[in-house]
């Protein structure tokens, strides 16, 4: 046989073992540790039938580093090697190495090899710390195992554990801020979360590193790691490897993240059923979320545990606080082992304790170690005691320390003890399209955006946030608002209703005042009401704006209650916030504060303050009243209503030469501190204007998040846009090119009929997975607006490419007039509201048909997606 046709012969016994060995592992005949390990030796057999073939140079040796190395290799892992040389290759080693890589890749294995010599292997491990890692798991396979032992001795001549483990650490943090500093992220990676595979292969390293041997006893011998702890975390990651395991079959590929679309089988797999109003896929991510909580725990422990081993010369001072605590170091610590057996009051006021010492960056292990045997010592007694009720307030009231306080008391179990709902969402998993994080862990990024508001270096930021919680009497209470405000998500009802009676019952138990207690509760009841009128209402009109007022009652409220929305939002998602929002929500702010300081509040006041505001930024531009005078005639009240001061004077000064014109004026400009887009539209007005440009922006690649249609006294059709696009890196770059273009396209009537076959390639993100696992039925209202002739129309439905373009051709084709829209996206949910005109709409039979055509498009588009 010719070397071809042995290395066929070698793959195909290679694909046939490796398809045999998962098919034993599904068949529950193998557990996790045993086929990563039959896995390992069958690529080690493997390996060694092709070097029979294609000879290593002489005197080098194979080895299997990285997962490989410590006999873990997954189902679809990358298969790295480590080819050690002798001596520098000459040209003949170079060939048969050549030769040797190239037989390697023609067995279809995805093998990443490196070529070193000892010394290549010792000058890279000293500039990268991968290579480090890997050599500390290199494994011998064949070859020269004496020069493998040599870099085995060399390489921990020069390896210094005190630099490895700053590396590490460095390495670590840099890794959770990847993954935003959370495991409870809704599609997390099982190897690199915060949590999961990657911490618990941290700590081995570091034990590699220090020479401490026999895997997680050798960490108890060494007083490293508790008996206890070495258990759980031993259990824990027999889970996470099945975990892997299980991935790596269902995606038939190397992909570790626990996708939305994955997670409904991966509980089939592991055979969970719906309990307590829950899907098996969220009763499986519990668990999951609690296993990775406690990898996160221990890794924490560790690295604090490995520092003090590490640096035993490092400032181990002992200063007593008081009777009960003491610092060492830079660490709090409890002075006696039974303190909190003795006073459970303790458990609160160590965390009080922390914030008010600032030079502190932690508990000690110990003291952790003990909070967390101890916790169950809270209970209900202990949250009717007045002297325990005090100090969590104390907690809420002190003025720094707030975020990392709370994230300490859900991570070390403390809060769901005192708060026994929370127990409830740690790990609630969320399927409204546009969160990130599980409910427990949305909350605590709401308080500390809320914490951030009291942050003069995150003031620009929001800056009327930072001025209205600088004016704001007892911030506290908005931090107790956003603990409450998702509390009873997950349990079926109205969890804004629900969750408004717990943080009653809090209050009072904690003898909050009658004023901050029906302030607690209007805010989680309503906490969802400012982010819908300012989205989905128009804030024109200043009945809207009244309605609204008389919900909200005062200005306290109305503060609270913008300030728990940003911080909401914010705390949503990175993409979620954006600076149009941002405008939306100071709008309805503003125009409320306004009512609330004027006797007198209707469209004239409005109007008279938006064209003084309009005006003094007009004059600083340097227009002349009659320029000024020029444009403004041409507009009526409702231009004046449905616009900002700064875009009318925007408006004013870009188009005011343009009155007569009888080409498009299109202008653009960036939206300062986004990448978003304003874009005016300036043309004599025609019957399909908005579905030319809606075609326009579809083309592009550009989201219409608002749209404003207007038509002047002479029949010019003035339309105003906020958009954005992934293709905005810098909004100022397209800004003539979006000019030119899309006049174009308007004066050559250029509306390419785009049919739903004729749809572009959008990336598949998480939120098209988990829209196609959690689907959204589309759904629309259509009803009469009550204060004027329009209507108002309402479309919930998965976003989709196109939908506003499909959309405008039905409005022509149903003759409708375009007002306003609003476009609200929530991930990959699509809340889209619009103002039209049409009288054929009062008959019931036009009504019904309109209604029809959109939910056929809608349900077309969702097929497409």
């Amino acid at each position: 046989m010719t070397v071809a046709q042995d290395l066929q012969a070698i793959k195909q016994t290679t694909a046939h073992e490796q398809a045999e060995l998962r098919e034993k592992y599904q068949q529950h005949q193998l557990n996790p540790n045993e086929f990563l390990l039959l896995h390992s030796q069958r690529i080690d057999c493997c390996l060694s039938k092709v070097i029979e073939l294609c000879p290593l140079p002489d005197g080098a040796a194979l080895c299997a580093v990285g997962g490989y190395g410590r006999e873990q290799l997954f189902p679809y892992s990358d298969i790295d090697i480590l080819i050690l040389l002798a001596n520098e290759p000459q040209k003949e080693d170079k060939a048969k190495i050549e030769m040797l890589v190239q037989s390697f890749w023609d067995l279809g294995l995805d093998i990443g090899a490196s070529v070193r010599t000892i010394k290549d292997c010792l000058r890279e491990a000293k500039n990268d710390i991968t290579i480090e890692t890997s050599l500390l798991e290199c494994r011998y396979i064949l070859g020269n195992q004496q020069l493998v032992k040599q870099l085995h001795k060399e390489f921990f001549q020069h390896h210094n554990p005190q630099d490895f483990f700053l590396a590490k650490q460095l390495e670590m943090n840099q890794r959770y801020a990847r993954y935003n500093n959370t495991p409870y992220s809704l599609e997390p990676n099982c190897k690199e979360s915060p949590g999961t595979l990657r911490d618990i292969q941290l700590i081995q390293w570091l034990a590699l590193s220090n020479n401490i041997q026999d895997g997680w006893n050798g960490l108890v011998k060494a007083n490293l790691m508790t008996e206890k702890e070495a258990e759980v975390i031993k259990k824990t990651e027999n889970n996470f490897l099945r975990f892997r395991i299980e991935l790596h079959l269902i995606h038939q590929k190397r992909d570790d993240r626990i996708l939305f679309h994955v997670q409904p089988l991966l509980a089939e797999v592991y055979g969970y059923t719906a309990q307590g109003g829950k899907r098996p896929s969220e009763n499986f991510m519990q668990d999951y979320y609690g296993a990775a909580r406690i990898v996160n725990l221990i890794t924490h422990f560790m690295i604090l545990n490995f520092k003090n081993y590490l640096f035993p010369d490092s400032d181990k001072r002992i200063t007593p606080i008081d009777d009960d605590f003491q610092k060492i170091g830079q660490l709090l610590d409890i002075r006696h082992d039974d303190a909190f057996e003795k006073n459970p009051s303790l458990l609160l006021k160590a965390f009080l304790v922390l914030q008010q010492h600032s030079d502190l960056d932690d508990f000690s292990v110990r003291t952790q170690r003990l909070i967390w045997s101890e916790r169950k010592r809270i209970d209900s007694a202990f949250r009717q005691n007045r002297v325990n009720q005090q100090i969590f307030l104390e907690i809420l009231k002190h003025p720094t320390g707030i975020v990392h306080t709370f994230r300490r008391l859900s991570k070390l179990k403390i809060l769901p003890r005192y708060i026994p709902s929370w127990q409830k969402i740690v790990g609630q998993m969320q399927h409204d399209l546009f969160h990130v994080y599980t409910v427990d862990q949305h909350t605590l990024q709401v308080i500390r955006y809320m914490r951030r508001f009291t942050m003069p270096e995150y003031a620009q930021d929001n800056p009327l946030a930072a001025q209205l919680i600088a004016d704001f009497e007892d911030v506290w209470l908005l931090y107790i608002a956003a603990l409450f405000h998702d509390i009873a998500k997950g349990r079926g009802g109205d969890h804004s209703e629900l969750g408004a009676i717990e943080v009653r019952q809090f209050a009072e138990l904690h003898q909050l005042s009658s004023e901050d207690t029906d302030l607690l509760e209007f805010l989680v009841a309503n906490h969802l009401l400012l982010s819908s009128v300012a989205q989905k209402k128009d804030l024109s009109d200043p009945e809207v704006i009244k309605e609204f007022s008389e919900k909200v009652k005062t200005r306290r409220r109305l503060t609270a209650l913008y300030l728990l929305t940003v911080a909401d939002v914010r705390g949503t998602s990175p993409k979620v916030w954006n600076a149009w929002k941002g405008q939306l929500f100071q709008n309805l702010y503003n125009s409320t504060a306004l009512l609330f300081e004027s006797d007198h509040f209707d469209r004239n006041t409005i109007l008279s303050q938006r064209k003084e505001q309009a005006n003094a930024i007009i004059k600083l531009s340097g227009l002349s009243d009659n320029e000024r005078d020029r444009f403004w005639s041409k507009m009526d009240v409702a231009y004046f209503l449905r616009h900002e001061a700064s875009d009318i004077a925007w408006h004013t000064r870009v188009l005011n030469a343009h009155m007569d014109t009888q080409r498009t004026i299109v202008r653009a400009r960036p939206v300062e501190k986004s990448d978003h887009m304003q874009i005016v539209v300036f043309t004599k007005d025609k019957l399909n204007l908005f579905e030319i440009i809606a075609a326009y922006f579809y083309r592009h690649r550009i989201n219409i998040l608002d749209a404003r249609i207007h038509t002047n006294t002479d029949g010019y059709a003035l339309d105003s846009f906020s958009v954005s696009s992934e293709t905005f890196h810098n909004p100022r770059d397209f800004v003539s090119i979006i000019e030119n273009s899309l006049a174009e396209a308007i004066d050559n009537a250029n509306i390419q009929a785009l049919n739903t076959t004729q749809r572009k390639s959008y990336s598949v993100g998480a939120e098209v997975r988990r829209s196609r696992t959690f689907p959204i039925v589309p759904k629309i209202e259509l009803i009469k607006d009550e204060y004027g002739q329009s209507w108002l129309l309402t479309i919930t439905t998965t976003d989709c490419p196109g939908i506003l373009y499909h959309l405008a051709h039905l409005f022509n084709q149903h003759h409708i007039n375009l007002v306003m829209a609003k476009i609200m996206t929530l991930g990959e949910r699509a809340e889209d509201v619009f103002m039209i005109s049409n009288s054929q709409l009062e008959n019931p039979k036009n009504q019904l048909a309109f209604e029809r055509d959109i939910l056929e498009m809608l349900n077309q588009l969702i097929l497409l997606k």
